[in-house]
């Protein structure tokens, strides 16, 4: 393939499996999942020479005098190393730095959305420890932090604590020290539930490598007496005398016995580490472990024992893994970030004991926290309960970035290792806050609950389309909905082996045949009796529901043989919301519909309405789509903030649209009191605070508005379009506002993965009606 030939969109892999998606994922349309962006302008002379020469000699000089000053002047007070040599890849083992670069990127890429680190991976062709040492402390002067990935034990324990002595910036192997801090706050959890002592329990560890030792560690920190820990390996028992496979760390936890198996020493253990290989722990093992065991077994894919089994030999017992489609799931993403972002953000020179143990009791306190109503969102709308299946908090958890690095910081001030101590916790924390909603998880609430609520029926009126076939494949596997196609069965079949997906008609969803449908005379008479009088007859009806899939979808939705109805993906919006309109209508009370929409961009989410549907709406119509986009926002767990939009100023014009959009605020103060809003003003006082309290210094919205409510159709589309495109956001939407049941008219420029969003949220919609 030349160089021209890979700037060309490539069709997606004639397979539906696993290996050959990601291999698909991480070449197109661009090679690997990273990129480098300037955050400074660079569009004249002036910013050139401001950037490079002659004006990059004052920032150099200053960091030369006083070299504290690289924090203010660089990107390396955001800027980590993730190093690795390639010798312990993931489940991959030795095979070598180039090799293990696409794990190091899709670190690198965790750093960045869960926390906004940036970060250079750094593949080093380096086995031998001093090699390693050497080449990283090298690299100091660039970064703020070494995250050290996916070297072999024991040499990971010598590189770790020679660079940590050598460097004056944190080190932080998280192969050891992120899972030891997730399993240390489960096991503090599940030590509170079972009545249970961290000093008095045993402690039986299967895996002595660099994660088990390294949480064997951190539980001896916490209390827990070495005497009690018994350590087992592919030779057994860890015990005093032994030469086979022994180092100087695990040394530590030899035992003075004669015995020598699991078997043997598991007899009355509290708790079981199991950081080695799959069906390690049988059942019949867990009867005799002491009453209320804790079960850690985090070996990945098939951990020790799966979950299912140990609860049937054990009921009482309270089990994590290291999967995601179990309770308890120990995933390093819960912690590595934001011990990395307090680290940062207060200049610490190490990550020690004191810091480590306060991201330990951060993420314990959190999962016994009672949950605000907008985090309750995120867990869809289940208020999570500290207990057996809640030991510890969703990866996703937008609070964990809010407890663990001001946490991290204020024990780094405390122990002395901050050069840069956080004074003003209250701003950071409004720092953080702000960083929650601009990370790129917005949707994640969404789909959190759509996969909990009861299965949903989710109705596509162009189920031919390659964008919705696709999208059904991905509700299937993902356990969001349970997909009904409209369209014809072989076109159907022809099509999901042309694009190489698995799922087949008949038996993974269901399709409604508009040529043949046993329903046909019900919905006929049903789609009548609505739109008789409206200048239909009889036969144009049976014509119309044999060829109008919006039709067939939306008496299907009406009549309860379907929860929610997706359509639009082909054909013009307003012919869709006609045939929605006739026969779904508006929710009581609703006097028009109109359309939401979100963008997703590196700056965070923000809803714009009305998008799509009412060309010049009143301001009675204003409030009215206002109040309901404001509902809908806090379905995402976001508290909206609405900014009614126009060329004035608080007053500065006197225009009809400036009344118009004063009469809406009126109107909305009156209707809904509690909603953060204030207008009319201009676009830029709604994003910037300073330019909104220059204009009006008593204004009733704070921070940046995440609602942008606009004065008629051709502004909030224009916006739209413009903002989408030069932000390269994804679009969520148009979310359909005010009908009587869940029900979307989506646009024909629409992708796989919007057709995926806007079918959760109408799960979520068909859940929990507002």
């Amino acid at each position: 393939m030349n160089s021209q030939d890979k700037t060309k969109p490539q069709p997606a892999p004639a397979s539906g499996d696993l290996d050959e998606q990601a291999l698909f994922y991480h070449h197109y349309p661009r090679p690997g999942k990273l990129e480098i962006q300037a955050t400074k302008p660079l569009g004249n002379q002036r910013d050139l020479a401001l950037a490079y020469s002659p004006g990059v000699a004052a920032p150099c000089l200053a960091i030369r005098d006083e070299p504290d000053t690289a924090f203010d002047y660089t990107a390396r007070g955001n800027l980590v190393a993730v190093v690795s040599n390639g010798t312990a890849v993931l489940g991959l083992g030795n095979i070598g730095p180039l090799a293990s670069k696409p794990v190091m990127e899709g670190k690198a890429v965790l750093f960045k959305k869960f926390a906004g680190i940036d970060v250079f991976d750094i593949e080093i062709s380096a086995p031998a420890v001093d090699e390693m040492v050497s080449t990283i402390s090298a690299l100091e002067p660039t970064f703020g932090g070494i995250n050290l990935e996916d070297i072999k034990a024991p040499e990971c324990f010598e590189v770790e604590q020679q660079l940590r002595e050598k460097m004056s910036i944190p080190v932080f192997h998280d192969d050891q020290h992120g899972t030891a801090i997730i399993v240390a706050a489960a096991i503090l959890n599940g030590l509170e539930l079972a009545g249970k002592k961290i000093e008095d329990v045993k402690i039986v560890a299967s895996g002595a490598g660099a994660a088990a030792l390294a949480c064997l560690n951190l539980l001896v920190t916490l209390g827990a007496r070495r005497e009690n820990i018994w350590v087992h390996d592919i030779e057994g028992l860890v015990y005093v005398g032994r030469e086979a496979l022994m180092d100087r760390w695990k040394s530590v936890y030899a035992q003075p016995s004669d015995k020598r198996t699991l078997s043997e020493s598991i007899e009355g253990a509290d708790v079981f580490l199991g950081l080695s290989a799959a069906g390690v722990l049988k059942p019949e093992l867990l009867a005799r472990m002491a009453e209320k065991p804790l079960i850690m077994a985090l070996a990945n894919p098939t951990p020790e024992i799966m979950p299912d089994l140990a609860r049937a030999a054990r009921p009482d017992a309270m089990i994590c893994t290291g999967r995601s489609d179990f309770p308890n799931q120990v995933n390093n993403v819960l912690c590595f970030p934001y011990i990395f972002r307090g680290a940062l953000d207060c200049g610490a020179t190490t990550i020690n004991e004191e810091m480590k143990m306060a991201a330990v009791r951060a993420i314990a306190a959190l999962a016994r926290e009672e949950v605000s109503e907008v985090a309750a969102k995120a867990y869809s709308g289940e208020s999570p309960t500290f207990g057996p299946n809640y030991l510890i908090p969703s990866p996703f958890d937008p609070r964990l970035i809010l407890r663990i690095a001001p946490a991290v910081a204020r024990a780094a001030a405390e122990s002395g290792v901050a050069r840069r101590p956080i004074t003003d916790f209250d701003t950071y924390l409004d720092q953080l806050n702000r960083f929650v909603f601009r990370s790129g998880f917005v949707m994640k609430p969404i789909f959190t609950a759509a996969k909990k609520a009861p299965a949903k029926r989710v109705i596509f009126a162009e189920g031919e389309d390659e964008r919705v076939l696709r999208a059904a494949q991905v509700l299937l596997e993902e356990g969001i909905g349970q997909p009904i196609l409209i369209g014809r069965p072989p076109i159907i079949e022809n099509r999901l082996q042309r694009f190489g997906l698995r799922i087949r008609p008949g038996t993974d969803f269901e399709v409604v045949n508009p040529e043949d449908d046993p329903r046909y005379r019900d919905y006929v008479e049903e789609y009548f009796g609505l739109v008789g009088r409206a200048g239909i007859n009889p036969e144009a009806a049976r014509t119309i529901v044999r060829t109008n899939n919006t039709v067939i979808g939306a008496l299907a939705v009406r009549r309860g043989d379907a929860d929610a109805l997706i359509c639009g993906v082909e054909g013009r919006f307003d012919r869709h919301l006609r045939d929605v309109g006739q026969i779904i209508g508006k929710k009581p009370g609703v006097c028009a519909f109109s359309g939401l929409s979100l963008l997703i961009s590196q700056r965070g989410a923000i809803f714009f309405t009305d998008t799509f549907v009412t060309y010049n709406p009143t301001a009675a119509e204003i409030a009215e789509t206002t109040v309901l986009a404001a509902n809908e926002i806090r379905r995402f767990g976001i508290t909206p903030k609405a900014a009614l939009l126009t060329h004035s100023n608080f007053g500065s014009r006197d225009s009809e649209s400036a009344r118009k959009m004063r009469e809406a605020l009126r109107l909305i103060r009156e209707r809904a009191p509690e909603l953060e809003v204030d207008g009319e003003m201009q676009g830029g006082s709604a994003l910037s605070e300073a330019l909104r309290k220059r204009a009006m210094p008593d204004s009733t919205l704070t921070g940046e508005a995440n609602l942008l409510v606009f004065p008629n159709l051709d502004a909030a589309n224009i916006s739209l379009g413009l903002v989408r495109t030069m932000m390269d956001a994804l679009h969520v939407g148009p979310i359909l506002l005010g009908a009587a049941l869940p029900a979307h008219v989506l646009s024909t420029s629409v992708t796989s993965r919007g057709v995926v969003n806007m079918a959760a949220l109408a799960v979520v919609e068909a859940t929990q009606p507002a």
